[in-house]
């Protein structure tokens, strides 16, 4: 999987810009500020229903400006697109090849990207809710199906807490059953999910970090010890019941698949409470590392890897070890730094170098 070309116009700081990046490694260097995270943004939302940044489409469009087009050529497959996004206040159009696209459908698949940037790194740190978003981010991205029956749960789920909040509370078990049925689906496609990507994450922390240790992932959903979706709807049903009260008093579901959380673990201790900073940045990055694999085995080719500010993020050794891993690796990797790291240069061969300044690219050669 590869982009061949990218044209931005109006993109956050970017006013114009037109890029060939190299099949293998990008290097973007230029002090904070000056438009490198927007860049791979704009390369993210190729592939993606939404930014990794903000929900919000019009901080995606230059200040002063009406609307945005990101637009790029990308080869999947053996097969060529160009897919075109058209971004304006009131919502976003998808072309691909000069066709309209209405469905997320339509789009999954076609450019597939991992990106590692500081705010990843501080999902180790925040609370449930910012790891549950990258849950649900990441499984989407290799699971279509799981789009839909995540969107089905939070309708229900909607409808449900309307319903807590009225008077009249009849048609109320009605719908805690079909939040029960839609929940089920979305833990048991997590659970799967995470089974897969646990595996992988032991494999590559361990290139990464060169420690020796041992860490893990771990998705265990509140009041439900099976795997298997009817068992599980069984035993959401009755969470639900059990929470009914309290439901009631505060107007709200208070527990279900929209409250879990994720738990990282290494050496069989919280990462969050006894990881170093490095540990980590290197638990992260080796969670990132899972995906694309996973992704490998499902499209049959590598995802792009975009890495932000890869000059804060990792230190020299760990740096080092994951260049060298890349290099092996058949990848198109983006990288923005405040500096030209030598731990890539090194490591990466036909590594083609840009300089960002004030939302401006400039070629520096390879």
């Amino acid at each position: 999987m590869r982009l061949l070309n990218l044209a931005i116009a109006n993109f956050r700081n970017i006013c114009s810009l037109r890029i060939e990046p190299g099949g293998r490694f990008n290097l973007f260097h230029g002090l904070n500020g000056q438009g490198k995270t927007n860049l791979l943004e704009a390369i993210y939302l190729l592939g993606s229903p939404r930014s990794f940044r903000s929900s919000r489409l019009p901080d995606l469009i230059r200040h002063g400006e009406r609307t945005s087009q990101v637009c790029g050529v990308v080869k999947s497959a053996g097969i060529q697109s160009r897919i075109n996004i058209a971004l304006e206040t009131a919502g976003r159009r998808v072309d691909i090849d000069g066709k309209g696209v209405h469905r997320a459908s339509e789009l999954h698949g076609r450019l597939n990207a991992v990106v590692f940037s500081p705010d990843d790194t501080g999902m180790v740190r925040m609370g449930p809710e910012t790891r549950r978003r990258y849950l649900d981010r990441a499984v989407y991205t290799s699971d279509i199906g799981y789009l839909h029956c995540w969107h089905d749960y939070q309708r229900i789920l909607k409808q449900r807490n309307q319903l807590l909040k009225c008077a009249d509370k009849s048609g109320l078990d009605t719908w805690t059953e079909k939040l029960a049925e839609t929940g089920g689906e979305v833990i048991e496609r997590r659970l799967r999910f995470i089974a897969v990507l646990d595996d992988k994450l032991r494999k590559h922390y361990a290139t990464i970090s060169n420690d020796g240790e041992s860490c893990r992932i771990s998705y265990q959903p509140d009041g439900v010890q099976s795997a298997d979706r009817e068992p599980i709807r069984a035993e959401l049903l009755e969470l639900f019941k059990r929470h009914q009260h309290s439901d009631e008093r505060y107007g709200t579901t208070t527990a279900g698949p929209h409250r879990d959380d994720l738990t990282f673990l290494l050496d069989d201790r919280q990462l969050k409470a006894f990881g170093s900073q490095g540990q980590q940045k290197s638990f992260v990055l080796a969670l990132k590392m899972a995906e694309m694999d996973n992704l490998h085995d499902i499209f049959g080719e590598s995802p792009l890897l975009l890495l932000d500010d890869m000059s804060s993020e990792l230190d020299a050794r760990r740096n080092r070890n994951l260049m060298e891993f890349l290099v092996t690796r058949d990848i198109q990797v983006f990288v923005t730094t405040t500096e030209r790291t030598p731990a890539l240069l090194d490591a990466a061969l036909h590594c083609a170098v840009f300089r960002m300044e004030d939302g401006n690219l400039t070629f520096e050669g390879k």
